[in-house]
This record gives C-alpha cells, sequence and structure tokens, in this order.
C-alpha cells in the first residue's frame, strides 16, 4: 500500500537500513567512479503519422546504465510523451514523474516499472519486497503525475502529494525554494531544490552517481513555458551557481518538442520524425542563462536549443501571436 513519506527519516546523508539485500549480496558503491558512465539511445521512438498505425511499444524502456532507467512514454498514448527516471539504491528506488494516463488497463506503466524493479534485483541480489519505491515528480502538472494511482496498491511504496504543502514536506524542506536537501536512496544520493517559474511548485534533481542534472519542465529541449519570470530566472540563477560548483554531465528535462535542426514541433502532434536528443549540456543551459539576461518583455526567445516562452503559455513558434520572435 502507498503511505504519506516520512521525510526526515529518508532526506539525509547517512547510509539508510541494510534490509533490502539478500545474504549472499554486496553493498553497491555508487560513489566509487563517478560520474558512472551511460549513454542515451541514438533515437528514442517518437510516434508515427498515425496513432492507430503505431507499433511501438507504449513505454520505451532505456536503461542508461545498469542502476539508471529512463522511460518515456509513446506519442500515441500522449504528444505530451514525457520522460520518467527510475534511480536505483541499495536500500530503496526513486521514480520521478509517472507520465499522463490514468488508467493501467489503457497504459500499464505499474506493470513496466514493476519489471524494471524485478530485473534489476534479480541482477543484483535483491528482494523486490524489501526495495522500497518512491513515487516524485517534478511539478504539479498532470502529464507528470496522472498514473501515481496505479500504485496505490503497491507495497513498500510511498508517494508525493498533490498540493504545494505535500511536495515541500515530502522532502522535509522548511526554506522553500532555496533550500537543498539530500535523499540517500542507500549508498547513492539526489540532491533536491526548489526550481519554480514554470509553475510554483517545481524541484531540480541531481543525481550523484551519474551527475545528471533533472530541470523538469522548467529547462528543457523544447518549449519552456515560463509564468512567473522572475522566480525561474532566480531558478536558473540557482542552476547555474549549482553547475559552477558541481560537476553536471548532463541537464535533462521532462519533454523533446525540437528537431535536430531546431525546428519547433507544433504543439500537439503525435509524429516527431527528426527528434532532437533529450538531453542537454551545462554550456547550452548558461547560453539560455545568458539569452534570458536580456529579456525584458512577454515573447518567444530561441536560444538554439531552447525556445523561453515568456508568459505566452501555450504558444507555439507555428502560432499568429502579438509577440515578436527573437
Amino acid at each position: 500500500m502507498v503511505v504519506p513519506f516520512a521525510s526526515a527519516a529518508l532526506v539525509t546523508a547517512e547510509p539508510g537500513p541494510q534490509t533490502a539485500t539478500t545474504p549472499s549480496a554486496e553493498r553497491i558503491d555508487f560513489m566509487a567512479n563517478v560520474p558512472a558512465p551511460g549513454a542515451f539511445p541514438g533515437k528514442w521512438i517518437c510516434g508515427s503519422p498515425s496513432c492507430m498505425d503505431n507499433h511501438d511499444p507504449p513505454v520505451q524502456v532505456h536503461w542508461y546504465n545498469e542502476h539508471t532507467a529512463f522511460l518515456r512514454q509513446n506519442k500515441a498514448y500522449s504528444y505530451e510523451a514525457p520522460f520518467m527516471h527510475l534511480y536505483f539504491g541499495n536500500d530503496r528506488i526513486l521514480m520521478l514523474d509517472q507520465g499522463f494516463t490514468t488508467l493501467r488497463t489503457d497504459w500499464a506503466l505499474r506493470d513496466v516499472v514493476d519489471d524494471c524493479i524485478g530485473k534489476w534485483c534479480l541482477r543484483h541480489g535483491r528482494r523486490v519486497e524489501n526495495m522500497e519505491l518512491l513515487l516524485a515528480f517534478s511539478h504539479l502538472h498532470s502529464d507528470h503525475y496522472a498514473a501515481l494511482n496505479q500504485f496505490i496498491d503497491r507495497p513498500n511504496t510511498r508517494c508525493m502529494g498533490l498540493t504545494h504543502e505535500e511536495m515541500v514536506g515530502f522532502w522535509g524542506m522548511t526554506n522553500y525554494p532555496e533550500e537543498r536537501v539530500a535523499l540517500d536512496l542507500g549508498g547513492r544520493n539526489i540532491l533536491i531544490w526548489g526550481s519554480p517559474g514554470h509553475v510554483i511548485s517545481e524541484f531540480a534533481y541531481y543525481d550523484t552517481s551519474t551527475q545528471i542534472l533533472y530541470t523538469g519542465d522548467m529547462f528543457y529541449r523544447g518549449r519552456c513555458y515560463i509564468s512567473f519570470w522572475d522566480k525561474w530566472f532566480d531558478s536558473m540563477t540557482r542552476l547555474i551557481d549549482f553547475a559552477d560548483t558541481h560537476p553536471v554531465a548532463h541537464v535533462v528535462g521532462c519533454h523533446v518538442e525540437i528537431s535536430r535542426t531546431g525546428e519547433d514541433y507544433p504543439y500537439g502532434v503525435t509524429y516527431q520524425p527528426d527528434e532532437a536528443p533529450m538531453q542537454l549540456t551545462v554550456a547550452e543551459l548558461r547560453k539560455a542563462y545568458e539569452v534570458a539576461k536580456t529579456v525584458t518583455r512577454p515573447g518567444i526567445y530561441f536560444t538554439g536549443s531552447v525556445f523561453l516562452c515568456n508568459q505566452t503559455r501555450g504558444t507555439t513558434t507555428s502560432d499568429t501571436n502579438p509577440y515578436a520572435y527573437s
């Protein structure tokens, strides 16, 4: 059964309880060789001209490395095609975001996640029933938590609540958004802090093993819809400050909405044949920040990697609107 999260017990730099392993299993040293190497796919499944004729799996599973998996929802099931993350530690697993289809009978995310966990446990001598699963999300938009209810009866599972207070409390934060906390998965720490701007209730996540920085919808390779410019700019400043003091291997967000040549795919399309890669570099993050420094009014500003949509929610570059594109 899913139970509320006892935040203070897990948001700590101390090792968690060593109950998930079998007697023969060894503790994995997640900090022995960092950043832990990994690879993104050359191309994600990215829809088809006809959803009815789509034969891709409902969820694409890509193992970035032995202990990290990225999942993507098939665009035939949701044009948003959000990405989801699985981070495995010695004692618990963190899943970030749960996709945009509610019913398990329509889109069985729960089955895919359970299969990933079962395979990882088999490879590493763990008991599935002893590995706690934490379900959290980047922010309060339904394409990132709609399938949360599929896990409601799953044993040893905790989930983030759907209010700002519950989200902040899930991580034990008392000074949102500036405070940074550490979630211990059992020798693998995830650093978490507030990152509002796209919406108010939003987080950034940094995995100390892969050194991947997850920025949600606040910054991704697509249309960064910015509802609160000042808060978003402050969040960008925090990201830049973090990158100045911590090694970042990749920056990843929740979606891809741009082609490899910078084409802005129209909103709601279910086929993106020449899609750009999911991952961004720190250099691309810094360039976007420099562009953001010049923004003084609403509009859509292209940085070469992302579109900064300042207070133009739901607008794309293919629409007619009163704002000039820069």
